[in-house]
């Protein structure tokens, strides 16, 4: 079995959980012995068995490639729609239907709806997502797969005290692209006003933006109530600063599977996320969370959750090697 992974979007544009989800479903396949490639669409020699595509392929792009005799697994982030309201939900699944009934088919192809119905299996990160799929794009809930981002090894190792986090350190910690959907901005503004300190890890994707300016001057005027060092990109320091954190907060206004809130969790690191159904779905009653996204709101929701007694999260994600069990098994199964 040959796998080709493909992708819309060159990485060198955006930084971000989706570049490390698809890097690390590729380590981890190859390290359970599965062939694994980037395709190569100008290599005309180049076989496979699967095209693995992580975006939304076109009906067309699916259709040339059964005609190679080449399966096609779709994974798709539903970041935007999934944080919307029911009732917006319901707008777009409405203008979605009229536009096939009325737009000329050369139109709608563009937005490859039909991607849902043709792709060999749909692989969703949660269960939300999972439902989105079939309800707004009439995938068959036989085709979609419920399977989620790992968590790599590192963040699962602990230490006796470690385990019973009897001295955690003064920061929460927010893990995230310094960008407006993130509200980093907002966060560290709350955490002033909270008198909570915070400790923020991340990049801009432009240090240019004029809301990383704006962060960089909250950061200043906090007077070290607010930490900003820039991104780590070392995993066992991120697992250490994890580990010892009063708690992890990520209070964006949409995300898909945050990865770094996985990453926490499985380094035991209690939890305050933001009210949206992606979180609900992966942690359930294993997380707290702010459903006031306001900066009244943040702020109202930090100081309880800075003083509580923290004890580390009971739900351990899964690790990258299970994930690429789950995709083989998948693989396997829609080869027959």
């Amino acid at each position: 079995m040959k796998v080709l992974f493909d992708h819309p979007n060159p990485f060198m544009l955006a930084h971000g959980g989706f570049q490390i989800q698809i890097e690390q479903t590729k380590k981890a396949l190859e390290g359970i012995g599965v062939e694994v490639e980037w395709l190569k669409w100008w290599d005309s020699a180049q076989s496979g068995d699967i095209i693995h595509y992580f975006g939304r392929p076109s009906g067309a792009y699916i259709d040339f490639a059964h005609q190679k005799g080449i399966k096609v697994v779709m994974s798709e982030l539903l970041t935007g729609l999934g944080s919307r309201s029911a009732a917006q939900r319901r707008l777009q699944k409405g203008l979605t239907t009229l536009s096939q009934k009325l737009l000329p088919s050369s139109f709608t192809a563009k937005l490859a709806w039909k991607a849902y119905q043709k792709a060999d299996a749909i692989v969703a990160l949660t269960p939300w997502e999972k439902q989105l799929m079939v309800e707004m794009f009439d995938a068959s809930p036989d085709e979609v797969h419920v399977i989620p981002n790992g968590v790599e090894e590192v963040f699962f190792q602990r230490t006796p005290n470690q385990e019973l986090r009897t001295t955690p350190s003064d920061y929460l910690v927010c893990t995230a692209t310094i960008t407006e959907r993130k509200k980093v901005v907002e966060l560290a503004k709350a955490a002033v006003m909270a008198g909570t300190p915070l400790w923020i890890i991340g990049a801009p994707y432009s240090k240019q933006d004029p809301y990383y300016l704006r962060f960089l001057e909250i950061v200043k005027e906090s007077e070290g109530m607010v930490r900003y060092e820039g991104g780590i990109s070392d995993r066992q320091r991120m697992a250490e600063i994890y580990r010892s954190a009063r708690g992890f907060v990520l209070l964006s206004t949409m995300e898909s599977l945050s990865l770094s809130a996985l990453e926490a969790a499985a380094s035991g690191c209690p939890l305050l996320l933001s009210d949206l159904p992606w979180a609900r779905s992966t942690f359930a009653d294993h997380s707290r969370y702010c459903a006031d996204s306001s900066l009244p709101g943040m702020t109202r929701a930090l100081r309880p959750f800075y003083d509580l007694p923290h004890h580390p999260v009971s739900l351990p994600p899964a690790r990258w090697k299970d994930v690429a069990t789950s995709l083989r098994d998948l693989y396997q199964k829609i080869l027959g």
